[in-house]
């Protein structure tokens, strides 16, 4: 895999506040270059929701109310998250979530791909049990010692997970249109058009 030949891309990962369409609570985004996840340019934000963290939620990810209480609306922080986005490929771990989530909350933002590391494990490691970064984390081994020390299910740690993720699995595939066809959902932004069957007319 020629890694310097890669578009623009960023790995990026959601936290949200438990309620259904979810407020955003924490976002990352990590730039990926050289297959290298590179921090020094890296976007983090917490956000306070317009409701309230759920005692689920706020177990899962340990953003609270009150950790979160003086921390900026999701108003004041769009623009600095449309930004850093831009028209980037994104990368996350069961991507449509993450993709359907900012698509909601930033009506404006085409990115020009969405690659889905759970869809690449599934291609790449078809014999695995479970898929769930957890999972990924523990078959793989991915240097972890420079992850963000915010932890597990936080958006910063996730995504340096999953980024170092996409450059293991990348290893497997000759080039990156192999790895757009392994790893980008039917339907999602990037996906290879299906090939039409020749006609008379």
């Amino acid at each position: 895999m020629n890694f310097p030949s890669w578009p623009a891309l960023l790995v990026v990962d959601v936290e949200g506040n438990g309620a259904n369409p979810p407020d955003l609570v924490e976002v990352a985004a990590l730039p990926v270059r050289d297959g290298q996840p590179d921090t020094s340019t890296a976007g983090a934000w917490l956000i306070k929701p317009p409701r309230p963290v759920t005692p689920f939620a706020a177990r899962v990810h340990g953003l609270t109310n009150q950790v979160l209480d003086g921390k900026p609306g999701w108003e004041e922080v769009q623009d600095q998250v449309h930004a850093c986005l831009g028209t980037a490929w994104i990368t996350a771990h069961n991507a449509h979530v993450d993709y359907r989530v900012l698509s909601a909350h930033l009506p404006q933002w085409k990115p020009a791909g969405v690659i889905d590391t759970l869809r690449l494990a599934k291609a790449t490691y078809p014999d695995l049990p479970k898929y769930s970064l957890d999972a990924l984390i523990e078959h793989v081994s991915p240097d972890l010692s420079q992850a963000p020390a915010s932890g597990r299910h936080r958006a910063p740690f996730d995504a340096y997970a999953t980024a170092q993720l996409l450059t293991a699995m990348a290893t497997k595939y000759a080039n990156w249109e192999q790895l757009v066809a392994a790893a980008v959902p039917p339907g999602l932004p990037g996906a290879p058009e299906a090939e039409q069957e020749p006609t008379l007319w």
